[in-house]
């Protein structure tokens, strides 16, 4: 009953986060609001605060680089500059934090990555979702990360009772946003202090989205560690 309670108040998080759009306003119009509303984002210099007023992360004004500056500095963003490669194919804003431990997902290989989140609504300027608080401590989201010719795909594993993204949307397939770090990332665990794991953080619009931010149109600010499981 907690649990189908807590998915209830997340949902409610989820539609009351959103500046609904008007029945007469086309897709057009919804896109243009969401292009707006990243670049807006990317100046803002934003703070995501909990609801006990805590600070989860600090955005900051954000630098865009190219993709051509991103491979000529070596697949990395410079996180004391605040950099974001955009991924022209996707609309995805990409920073990598840390690229991580172990050993990138090698072609023709399947691995199971336990991921720890927050999700940010940036049209609706709202905390909409994350996993690193105790409550999610013993279910966390695991995807089955498959690198297929170097195309990443993944689903979310659903057994034991899964975690809050599986959850709160209803989606087995992982969205596509998520999957944009894994050809620059190294997916290990975390097995001494100064082994530190995957982190990236992630503007992603609608069309690289979940369920509810494609259907309304709208895009997430995503900070995520990647761990493989045991």
């Amino acid at each position: 009953m907690k649990r189908i309670l807590y998915i209830f108040l997340s949902l409610v998080v989820v539609f009351a986060g959103l500046e609904s759009c008007s029945d007469d306003q086309t897709y057009a119009e919804q896109k243009n609001k969401e292009r707006n509303a990243i670049d807006a984002f990317l100046r803002r210099d934003v703070t995501i605060v909990g609801p006990a007023g805590d600070t989860i992360c600090n955005v900051g004004v954000i630098k865009v680089i190219s993709e051509q500056e991103f491979f000529a500095q070596d697949s990395t963003t410079n996180v004391d500059e605040n950099e974001y490669v955009l991924l022209a194919s996707s609309g995805v804003y990409m920073q990598i934090v840390r690229q991580g431990v172990g050993e990138k997902i090698a072609k023709g290989e399947t691995r199971q990555i336990v991921c720890q989140f927050v999700e940010y609504n940036i049209l609706g300027d709202s905390l909409q979702l994350r996993s690193n608080v105790n409550y999610w401590a013993t279910n966390p989201d695991i995807m089955s990360v498959t690198n297929t010719s170097g195309t990443f795909s993944a689903k979310f594993v659903t057994s034991n009772q899964s975690g809050p993204m599986y959850q709160t949307y209803g989606e087995e397939k992982v969205l596509d946003g998520w999957l944009s770090p894994f050809p620059y990332i190294r997916v290990g665990r975390q097995n001494s202090e100064d082994a530190e794991i995957a982190k990236v953080r992630l503007i992603v619009p609608h069309t690289a989205g979940q369920s509810n931010a494609a259907s309304n149109v709208y895009p997430c600010f995503y900070e995520i560690l990647y761990q493989e499981m045991r």
